[in-house]
């Protein structure tokens, strides 16, 4: 490595996050403007023209602690027409007995149970095959979803034949410690925003997989849901969309949720998120070299983009550990970590991006802008985690053994 290598690692590691996040903020403001601002109030959506049955799915692993809750808002919803289908795979806690004791109380509910733990995909499968309706909205066994947010999604695909999958707006709902308090402004700045961005340039990378609708003939298309992707919605996503579906965001169906509050829960969710993202690009990367895959192109550049950047981040890291020990030549020694004019100008405008990201946000949580001095520390959270996990989890991906079943754990729900 030279000087002009070390310059051109430097300015890649300044210019990516920046250029990200002028592309965020744009796609996010053209995205209000378009659709978002011209929207009736969230808790009065617009009538529809019809309203079809829809299959309210939840598969739950070990959710004794929340599926009663779950359940109660599932059957909470505002639109008149639906079933809810628990799954409930191989748990190994009263889930189970829970679930068969809540049929008694909601006749709309159904239950099936898998002998033996098979995997969120698994379960999704069996409840789509099962279900009476074309319409899915699928559903994590601690989330609680908003009472008009089955009405929001459904809008969509009755809009149109096209739409595929629409994509929820996750919240946070334990906020007791610093990183609970970040990961609410970061599905507000930076996931709320990426998806609107997404939407307005044609590509979305993921629905959430704790919130998400789903036509069923669209999933019949492309096979459900694969068993052997460790994230299930990444996967879905893209093959939905390399078949020319359609998936929208609708940032009015809210869904209320759980996350890790501890540095080691954070660390396996973000892992398995970067895992699941190496995995669908080495298996539908040369794939999408076809010409009828160009509306993914863009997709799948920024991830593999965001690939790079990360790597590129771990060397200078490593050049300037390095530095400490070994008197390494001037053209490739890293004298500091810390910002200078540059680092200045990147947390201005992450912090811009947070502050148009928080009020636009308002419309669905009055009170989030609380959260904006938290955003402060934000930045060298995240780019730490997303470094250190997608440089752990391609390997991952790269060696795991193709139709290797990927089965659940039981998560880190957070302190609340």
């Amino acid at each position: 490595m030279n000087g002009h290598a070390l310059h051109v690692l430097l300015e890649f590691a300044f210019f990516y996050p920046l250029a990200m996040s002028l592309v965020w903020m744009s796609g996010g403001l053209i995205y209000f403007m378009r659709w978002e601002r011209k929207e009736p109030s969230r808790v009065k959506p617009p009538a529809l023209s019809s309203y079809p049955m829809v299959s309210l799915i939840v598969p739950c692993h070990n959710e004794g602690e929340q599926v009663r809750e779950t359940i109660a808002y599932l059957a909470g919803q505002t639109y008149p027409y639906f079933e809810i289908i628990a799954v409930n795979d191989g748990s190994t806690d009263d889930t189970g007995e829970q679930l068969d004791e809540l049929m008694k109380e909601y006749p709309e509910l159904r239950v099936l149970h898998l002998a033996s733990n098979q995997g969120k995909a698994m379960g999704l499968r069996a409840a789509a095959l099962a279900s009476k309706a074309e319409y899915l909205v699928c559903v994590d066994g601690d989330a609680l979803l908003d009472p008009y947010a089955t009405h929001w999604l459904v809008s969509h695909l009755i809009d149109s034949s096209r739409v595929g999958a629409v994509t929820g707006n996750p919240r946070i709902r334990n906020r007791s410690t610093l990183l609970g308090k970040l990961q609410v402004g970061e599905f507000s700045s930076i996931i709320g925003l990426i998806k609107r961005a997404q939407r307005v340039y044609g590509r979305i990378f993921t629905v959430s997989g704790v919130i998400a609708a789903f036509r069923k003939s669209a999933l019949h298309d492309v096979g459900y849901w694969n068993t052997d992707m460790v994230t299930e919605d990444i996967d879905v996503s893209w093959r939905l969309q390399m078949r020319h579906w359609e998936i929208r965001y609708e940032p009015n169906a809210l869904c209320w949720i759980l996350m890790p509050e501890t540095l080691r829960g954070l660390w396996k969710q973000r892992l398995r998120w970067a895992q699941g993202g190496s995995e669908v690009l080495l298996r539908y990367g040369l794939k999408l070299l076809r010409w009828r895959q160009r509306r993914m192109w863009v997709v799948a550049a920024e991830y593999l983009v965001s690939l790079l950047w990360s790597f590129d981040m771990a060397t200078i890291v490593m050049l300037w550990f390095l530095g400490k020990f070994i008197d390494l030549p001037q053209e490739i020694r890293v004298d500091t970590l810390l910002p200078e004019w540059n680092g200045v100008v990147l947390g201005m405008i992450c912090m811009g991006q947070f502050l148009i990201s928080l009020l636009i946000d308002r419309r669905y949580e009055a009170r989030i802008g609380r959260n904006y001095y938290w955003m402060i520390w934000y930045p060298l959270v995240y780019w730490m985690l997303t470094t250190a996990t997608s440089i752990c989890a391609l390997p991952k991906a790269i060696f795991k053994r193709k139709g290797t079943r990927a089965v659940w754990t039981s998560p880190d729900r957070g302190l609340r």
